[in-house]
């Protein structure tokens, strides 16, 4: 990993770890744009699945990434910059696209600053609830016959306080959620909900659009 705290972006190998993202920047003030679990295939799996749990436009905090497409091509696309237009914006599509347009094989994230952060979780009622102020990650996770609703939310401490206030429940650690998925992380009915999809073990890619395909065929 590459960490650029000074321009608050930082570079990762897709086979990276999400944990060792967190602790990487463990006392920067800087938060990445995915809350504090693991999941199958790291970085990688993150970006090809377009993100988890999140509560905003995953995309637009992915600055760049270098792929490599099913014809072997070694593509690089965006850049370390917010603003970047240079040639054929790449990155939104893969963003999300299951692998159809290829590998990652690097990604650079935009970081968000932050005076604090909380990780909770509460019984999950079946519905997602609207919160104000309204997490930047929210998910649904199922324990044994429970359903749990986990929130995450970073930002200025007063915020994170009213957060704190208006969700309840009781402070979390980390997750682990890879033994959920030893056949890999898909779309359909599973023990993990997020505002996207449900998951499940082996579950398959939502079905790309003609327009997509071509897109994939092409490179």
């Amino acid at each position: 990993m590459e960490l650029h705290a000074a321009d608050q972006y930082l570079v990762a190998e897709a086979g990276v770890d999400l944990l060792a993202v967190l602790e990487a920047l463990k006392g920067t003030g800087l938060y990445p744009p995915f809350p504090p679990v693991e999941l199958p295939g790291g970085v990688g799996g993150l970006v090809a699945r377009g993100g988890f749990a999140q509560n905003f436009f995953f995309p637009a905090e992915v600055l760049g990434l270098t792929f490599r497409t099913p014809k072997g091509r070694v593509v690089r696309a965006g850049g370390v910059v917010v603003k970047n237009v240079q040639g054929y914006d790449l990155v939104r599509p893969f963003v999300g696209s299951f692998g159809l347009l290829g590998e990652a094989l690097e990604v650079v994230f935009r970081l968000r600053p932050g005076q604090a952060s909380l990780f909770l979780r509460r019984p999950f009622s079946g519905e997602f609830p609207a919160l104000s102020p309204s997490p930047r990650f929210l998910f649904a996770l199922k324990e044994g016959e429970a359903w749990w609703l986990y929130a995450y939310h970073f930002g200025p401490e007063k915020e994170v306080a009213r957060f704190h206030e208006a969700f309840g429940g009781e402070e979390v650690g980390p997750l682990d959620l890879r033994p959920l998925f030893p056949r890999g992380m898909g779309v359909g009915e599973g023990p993990l909900k997020d505002l996207r999809f449900a998951w499940r073990d082996g579950g398959k890619a939502p079905e790309a659009p003609a327009l997509f395909q071509r897109l994939a065929a092409s490179l």
